[in-house]
């Protein structure tokens, strides 16, 4: 894998890496490969805002017709919106055109299974190979066989009452600011809080298709942490580009990370009986933090590798209901399959308000360690072999023997670009900003 799908589909400037002919091909080869055996197969297609999303959208919707699948359009709507309503329409397979946290210049495809789920790497695998390799013949339609697009247009409408339905907890008596990053969370995000009962503050949510995630959104929530304590706020919640992620804010205008964010869920379904397992699964990029506050409070942690597919994937293998990522990607999979940033936001705001807690208190369950990340530039074809070598493990060994359980070392080659990075984490970030310097010095001495 990994000519054209990465780690959350194929992604790259609209036009040059990401064509008009390739999102054509994605939409045929697609459509074969997840509704082969359908006599007249239904795919649900939606977007973010972004100035390309519509000339791609187009492109992919003419590529499903051509081998006689019907073309269920959207438009702009949260990823997790199709992921929900792909299976609430029995479709056969959903797609997203969305680059998620990237400047308008990109944009990205992505499939999601008639499950709403992400695909495995063995049908993306698949779909590569007859776009790459002619691997397969995929077979053109004509006349009353060729595919027909269809207007899905309540569909924000029935995502809105989806997300609705998850909580119980009326949100009257909070006052929260959202940052929709002019981005897919700009309309449904403000109005299901709004109907949930809270006092609603919208920013960045009047997309013009090139301002999306402009210094705004999950990735920038500097100016998030300003308006809530200028605004006397009791939270903001930070989405991405296609609002598969949260960032929030507490009442103070402090950042609340997807480790917090699953820390403070994760007591409350434990409290109320509904943590699946007792565990909580994130990656091994989560903060060792979040392990000792778990522990502390009888949590188990699974870990897995980066991707909230192979959270997803943990999840199901184990039977548990909670897991997600650092980086604000929350599965509650109880109510969906995949990262949804609004569904999060509201589970978090339902917590604030159960426990009549601020959001800053229910936070403090973590205690966030110093976390470096120091990139080594390495040879690519090096970088997978990169702990077979013994000098490395050598010094692994002996930081972690130094840390004596209150820090701890990563080191993992990068999926897209010829670097290793090296991630230290410790309770003197000058200290282990130091080693994590001198760990990647150390490794690029021995693959560079």
């Amino acid at each position: 894998m990994g000519r054209l799908f990465g780690t959350d589909g194929v992604r790259g400037v609209a036009n040059e890496k990401l064509s008009c002919e390739l999102a054509f091909k994605l939409g045929q080869a697609g459509a074969y490969v997840l509704t082969s055996k359908v006599h007249k197969a239904r795919i649900l297609i939606g977007r973010d805002t972004r100035i390309s999303g519509n000339m791609l959208e187009a492109a992919m919707v003419a590529g499903i017709c051509s081998v006689g699948a019907e073309a269920v359009v959207t438009g702009v709507i949260p990823t997790s919106g199709v992921a929900f309503l792909t299976r609430d329409y029995e479709a056969d397979a959903g797609v997203v055109i969305s680059a998620s946290h990237n400047s308008a210049e990109y944009n990205g495809i992505k499939f999601f299974n008639a499950d709403g789920k992400k695909l495995p790497d063995g049908i993306e695998d698949r779909i590569e190979c007859i776009i790459l390799d002619g691997s397969e013949e995929v077979v053109l339609k004509t006349g009353i066989n060729v595919g027909r697009i269809v207007s899905a247009a309540n569909a924000v409408a029935e995502y809105k009452e989806f997300l609705l339905s998850t909580t119980d907890t009326n949100l009257r008596g909070l006052k929260i600011v959202l940052d929709c990053a002019h981005g897919a969370a700009s309309v449904v995000g403000p109005r299901a809080f709004t109907e949930l009962g809270a006092e609603v503050v919208p920013y960045y949510n009047t997309p013009d298709g090139t301002n999306i995630n402009d210094n705004c959104g999950s990735t920038y929530p500097h100016k998030l942490t300003q308006l809530v304590a200028e605004l006397g706020a009791d939270m903001g919640f930070a989405f991405d580009g296609d609002a598969d992620r949260l960032i929030a804010v507490d009442e103070h205008g402090v950042v609340v990370d997807g480790d917090q964010i699953m820390a403070i869920c994760a007591l409350d379904l434990k409290q109320r009986g509904l943590l699946k397992n007792d565990t909580l699964v994130c990656t091994v990029m989560s903060n060792l933090g979040l392990d000792i506050a778990m522990k502390k409070n009888g949590i188990r942690i699974v870990k897995t590798k980066v991707g909230d597919r192979y959270v997803l994937e943990e999840m199901e293998k184990g039977g548990h209901s909670l897991g997600g990522e650092q980086s604000g990607h929350i599965i509650f999979l109880d109510s969906s399959a995949t990262g949804d940033g609004i569904l999060t936001g509201i589970q978090l705001a339902s917590v604030v308000m159960r426990s009549g807690k601020p959001l800053s208190k229910l936070a403090d369950v973590v205690t966030i360690l110093p976390q470096v990340l120091v990139n080594a530039r390495v040879k690519d074809e090096y970088k997978e072999h990169i702990m077979e070598d013994e000098a490395v493990k050598k010094r692994i060994r002996a930081l972690e023997k130094e840390f004596h359980g209150k820090g701890r070392v990563l080191i993992r080659p990068s999926g897209t670009e010829p670097l290793v990075r090296v991630m230290i984490e410790g309770p003197d970030k000058k200290e282990i900003e130091r080693q994590a310097v001198d760990m990647a010095a150390l490794i690029e001495s021995r693959l560079a």
